[in-house]
């Protein structure tokens, strides 16, 4: 596993570019809405808090997110295939959980690093609140970033080439970001949007990401959906899962 990664890491870092838009576009998103001023005022449907405090960190946190898992990931893994790197992988022992393992680690520390950026940058330019929860943040973090990251890993199995799978990622990422709450804030969506919001991963992951920035432990209904999701698409990923 450790030499997987290892292999792993460097054919990442040849692909810098694709690691830094998944850091530059949500901090950049965050400066540049964080100027309106409605956003930066108290809003009574969000408790009172202003929006940039935790809605747009978090919003913007599962931009980049989502954009790694369902864009750069299934990328990478269908150009693996498409270059025979899974055919010659796939003659050794390495079994398929492997590999998948040390794509969704990896990415998912390259996610909590873009996490990382956008809350100091909402801090230091908005005075935005950091996390009261830190330990039940990064609970809910790296559950809901391990649940996101393995549905990628589904698209890249399912991907027939690597033209087309960052092109299914987005028609999924699209319709995530709106009953996440992108563009309609989940207090007002009607009941049935809210419902199945509340069992899109997402959904829980914004609550719970919300419930931390205001001190509170996340929800446990929201971790089960967390962790039901990871269950779910890391089965599918490795069933689904060829090397060619």
């Amino acid at each position: 596993m450790k030499k997987i990664l290892l292999v792993e890491t460097k054919l990442l870092a040849r692909d810098w570019l694709g690691v830094a838009l998944s850091l530059a576009l949500p901090v950049g998103l965050l400066l540049v809405l964080g100027q309106i001023p409605d956003l930066q005022k108290p809003d009574p449907n969000l408790g009172d808090q202003r929006f940039v405090d935790a809605q747009l960190p978090a919003q913007m946190i599962l931009l980049a997110l989502l954009t790694t898992a369902f864009t750069i990931l299934p990328g990478a893994m269908a150009t693996y295939r498409e270059q025979g790197v899974l055919r010659r992988m796939s003659t050794t022992p390495t079994h398929p959980a492997r590999l998948l393992g040390a794509q969704l680690l990896l990415n998912l520390i390259i996610s909590l690093c873009s996490a990382v950026v956008v809350i100091v940058a909402g801090w230091l330019v908005f005075g935005s609140q950091l996390p009261g929860q830190l330990f039940g943040f990064l609970l809910a973090y790296l559950l809901g970033a391990a649940a996101m990251l393995a549905l990628g890993l589904v698209i890249a199995a399912v991907a027939p080439n690597s033209k087309t799978a960052p092109g299914i990622g987005s028609v999924a990422m699209f319709p995530l970001l709106f009953v996440a709450g992108m563009w309609i804030p989940r207090e007002i969506m009607p009941d049935t949007l809210r419902t199945i919001s509340d069992f899109s991963v997402v959904g829980p992951f914004v609550n719970a990401m919300r419930d931390t920035w205001a001190g509170d432990w996340p929800q446990l209904p929201h971790l089960a959906v967390m962790v039901g999701g990871l269950a779910l698409f890391s089965g599918l990923a490795v069933r689904l899962f060829k090397w060619e």
